[in-house]
């Protein structure tokens, strides 16, 4: 395997290893996991892991309700 040296931002890196660790997984992994997708169509990759979690959690409500709950969000 061959070593990547990487200049990110330091709060980039926090976040990145949070979410590694939520995910049970390490950030050189979540990185080499989106630098095999760059290759990849969207057909071949499947939809990606983030658009698996959030499916199905707006069911409960309608657009009008995430609408509604944005545009007090964001006021």
């Amino acid at each position: 395997m061959a070593k990547l040296t990487l200049s990110v931002d330091s709060q980039v890196v926090q976040k990145a290893k949070r979410y590694a660790r939520t995910q049970r997984t390490s950030v050189s992994r979540l990185v080499e996991s989106y630098l095999q997708l760059l290759g990849t169509s969207r057909v071949e990759a499947g939809e990606p892991p983030v658009l698996r979690e959030l499916r199905g959690l707006l069911r409960r409500g309608s657009a009008a309700d995430y609408r509604r709950h944005v545009i007090r969000k964001y006021r």
